[in-house]
């Protein structure tokens, strides 16, 4: 299962992140989302693991404090397909 995690103070790394969901079981893969440009977190990311374990840290750590902000924490949605490019139109 695939679990997004919002609002993560900006300090958080991905051991922390590890250390906190791996109470409720295994911990797959943790992820964290930086800006492309300047390499600084973004205030979010992904977390992998089992099924079972996924819905007990859900059920645990959402809506919990963490650096002074609120966790959100829920089933990661499938990513939307993009076309890739620029966005801008090769029309003259």
């Amino acid at each position: 299962m695939k679990l997004y995690v919002g609002n993560l103070p900006f300090s958080a790394t991905e051991d922390d992140i590890r250390e906190m969901f791996g109470k409720h079981g295994g911990v797959q893969e943790v992820k964290l989302v930086t800006d492309r440009d300047t390499g600084r977190p973004r205030g979010f990311g992904f977390v992998e693991m089992g099924d079972d374990e996924g819905n007990a840290a859900i059920r645990a750590l959402n809506g919990m404090e963490v650096g002074g902000r609120n966790l959100t924490v829920n089933e990661a949605r499938p990513r939307a397909e993009t076309r890739g490019g620029t966005g801008r139109s090769n029309r003259w």
